[in-house]
């Protein structure tokens, strides 16, 4: 690396804490862990002020919330959000603060604002940096929410992604599982389902308005029309915000199933995925990891795995676990290897073997 050159992070979530890769180029290097032996459910910067936030799921004190404004010198613990009492996820059941599953910071002229997904199917706003935290309302009083939303890897349903139009910060989306897609474009005050042209096979009537498995949604930060999901059923595109989805899945290669999707930063048309084999299994397809990439919108695809594991591999991308900067992605899997490439996908080396599971990776 040049000299005087500023490192760069990578922040890996995982089982046993919140893991540090520093460096740049062809130099990455383990540079120590944070929260050692609690589950860091996702890591996550906050990109308007650099601070580093920590989601914790602590196996006996519950849900756990820190961040760090001078990357990881220091960490203060806040209070996590909590249900207002009275509330319900469906009859019977309490609405409690599950899991913190996805961050996502505000508008760049939105000083303070920052949102958090949760289990059990709560969105959270905070205008203060995360000193205190409201339920939207707009979300959770959604008709038939108690009826129609449910679990799927989880017992409840949950937010695992928050996306805010860079051109407008009130237009927002998340994706619930199991629920699908919803839009607002009044900041969180009303709601709409956004699930047109996708399937759901595991219910009677496939095409519900709700009722879809989004593993996660992404949108081209310089084309936020142009968005994208991994779906439970299938790779979705869609052309006009969300509006519609186009399934562009190929069955050639098996390259429909997974959790995690990343767009490229500038265009829209180029996305990855690292396909697994779906349900019960849920492992690499024909024991090789792979990642596959597009370049047309999802008109056609190709596999990489130059460097990857290519036999008598069960490793599994989870949904936050992929991350891309310019030409280089990284990402772990639930066998705790991570794994870098700096040619947009096309060649692989490994960046750390032996690590916890891998539940979260992002740039930093």
């Amino acid at each position: 690396m040049a000299r005087g050159r500023r490192q760069e992070k990578i922040l890996l979530g995982t089982r046993k804490g919140l893991i540090v890769y520093a460096g740049g180029a062809s130099d990455w290097h383990w540079q120590g862990d944070h929260f050692l032996g609690i589950p860091v459910s996702l890591a996550a910067v906050d990109p308007r002020s650099g601070t580093w936030w920590a989601l914790l799921d602590h196996g006996h004190w519950g849900c756990k919330l820190h961040r760090s404004a001078d990357e990881g010198e220091n960490w203060e613990e806040i209070e996590a959000p909590k249900y207002p009492d009275g509330e319900w996820i469906k009859e019977g059941a309490p609405a409690t603060l599950k899991y913190l599953w996805a961050f996502t910071a505000g508008g760049s002229a939105q000083a303070g604002r920052i949102y958090l997904g949760t289990e059990s199917g709560g969105l959270f706003v905070s205008d203060d940096n995360g000193d205190s935290f409201r339920l939207n309302r707009g979300l959770w009083d959604q008709p038939g929410r108690m009826e129609r939303w449910f679990g799927g890897g989880r017992d409840n349903p949950g937010i695992h992604s928050i996306v805010v139009d860079p051109a407008d910060p009130d237009h927002l989306y998340v994706g619930i599982s199991v629920a699908g897609v919803f839009e607002s474009t009044d900041a969180g005050a009303s709601w709409t389902p956004r699930n047109k042209g996708l399937r759901a096979d595991y219910l009677p009537d496939p095409n519900v308005e709700v009722g879809f498995d989004t593993h996660l949604l992404v949108a081209c930060p310089a084309r936020p029309d142009r968005m994208w999901q991994q779906n439970h059923c299938g790779i979705y595109r869609s052309d006009d915000a969300g509006a519609s989805w186009n399934d562009v899945s190929q069955d050639e290669g098996s390259i429909r199933f997974g959790f995690a999707i990343a767009v490229d930063e500038l265009d829209g048309d180029v996305a990855w995925v690292v396909p697994a084999v779906k349900d019960e299994y849920r492992i690499a397809v024909n024991y090789g990891l792979k990642v596959c990439r597009t370049e047309d919108g999802g008109r056609s695809w190709r596999s990489f795995g130059k460097g990857l594991p290519g036999a008598a591999c069960y490793d599994l991308v989870y949904r936050h676990a992929l991350d891309v900067r310019g030409d280089t992605l990284v990402f772990g899997s639930t066998t705790g290897n991570a794994f870098i490439s700096e040619d947009r996908g096309e060649s692989w080396r490994c960046l750390g073997n032996h690590l916890p599971p891998i539940y979260s990776c992002r740039f930093a």
